[in-house]
C-alpha cells in the first residue's frame, strides 16, 4: 500500500536538526495503523535523491541493503523499529535521529546500522512496513534534505577564543603604555626647553615681565619747584619721582 504520508524534517528550531552527518526526522505516529500488526517491522529507506526512483523494496529481510553499501549502491535501510512504536496510543520520542549512530563506522555488518552520512548529499527518505513475507506498505519519498557542508579540517580554530582575546588584551596595555611614557618624556624635554629658554637672559625676561606689569601705569610729571628755588627739576623715568630738596644757600 502506498500511503500519503510523506516525511519531513521538523519545520521547529531544535538543536542539531541538520548538521554535516545527521538530520531529524518527524516521528510518523499513527501513519501505519490498520497496515500493520505487531509482528511487523517499521525500516527507514534513505537513498541520494538522485537515486531515489531506482531503489526497489527488498523482498526479505535478509535483502535489506546495508549502511555499508551506501557510495556504491547509493541506498541502505535503517531504524528497524516495531510497528507498535508508531502506533497512536504509544508513547514515543518527538523526532527520529538519522545518522546519529558513530559507533557504525569500521564495525562492518552491524545491522541495523544508523551511521553518520558520508556526504551533503541532498537524501530523500522513505518509512517501509516489513512483514515475514516482505514489504506490506510504504509512504512516499521526502523532499531533498541536504545536510551542512563540513569545514576543512585545516581551517578549524582550536582555540580561536584565547587566540583572538589574548593578542588584543595585551596590545591594549602596551598601546597604554607607551602613550604613557611617550607624554612623560615629552614634557620633560619640554620642561628642560623652557628652562634653558629662561636661564639663557635672565635680564631681558626680567624686565619683560617688569614691562608688562608697569607698562600701563602713567609716567610722573615734573613738580613745580617752590617759590624762589633755583633748582633744576627731577628727570623723568618709569619710578616714583623724588621729593625735591631744599634750595643751597646762596
Amino acid at each position: 500500500a502506498l500511503l500519503p504520508y510523506v516525511p519531513r524534517v521538523p519545520p521547529a528550531a531544535l538543536p542539531g536538526k541538520v548538521t554535516a552527518t545527521t538530520f531529524a526526522l518527524e516521528m510518523p505516529c499513527c501513519v501505519f495503523d490498520g497496515h500493520a500488526n505487531a509482528s511487523d517491522a517499521v525500516w527507514l529507506v534513505v537513498a541520494f535523491a538522485n537515486a531515489s526512483d531506482a531503489f526497489r523494496n527488498p523482498p526479505s529481510r535478509d535483502d535489506v541493503p546495508p549502511y555499508e553499501r551506501l557510495p556504491t549502491a547509493h541506498s541502505y535501510m535503517t531504524l528497524e523499529t516495531a510497528a507498535a512504536a508508531y502506533a497512536c496510543p504509544a508513547p514515543s520520542p518527538a523526532v527520529l535521529r538519522v545518522g546519529g549512530d558513530t559507533a557504525c563506522v569500521g564495525e562492518g555488518g552491524r545491522d541495523p546500522c544508523n551511521g553518520p552520512l558520508p556526504s551533503p548529499g541532498p537524501y530523500r527518505v522513505k518509512f517501509l512496513v516489513m512483514g515475514c513475507h516482505g514489504p506490506k506498505a510504504e509512504t512516499r519519498w521526502s523532499d531533498p534534505i541536504l545536510l551542512r557542508r563540513a569545514a576543512s579540517p585545516s581551517t578549524i580554530d582550536p582555540a580561536p577564543v584565547r587566540r583572538d582575546s589574548a593578542p588584543v588584551v595585551v596590545a591594549s596595555i602596551l598601546a597604554s603604555l607607551g602613550a604613557a611614557l611617550a607624554a612623560a618624556v615629552l614634557g620633560a624635554v619640554g620642561a628642560e626647553a623652557w628652562g634653558s629658554l629662561c636661564r639663557r637672559d635672565p635680564g631681558n625676561g626680567a624686565f619683560a615681565h617688569r614691562s608688562y606689569r608697569t607698562h600701563h601705569i602713567p609716567p610722573a610729571l615734573p613738580q613745580p619747584l617752590p617759590p624762589g628755588c633755583g633748582c633744576s627739576p627731577p628727570g623723568l623715568g618709569c619710578f616714583a619721582p623724588r621729593r625735591p630738596g631744599p634750595c643751597p644757600a646762596e
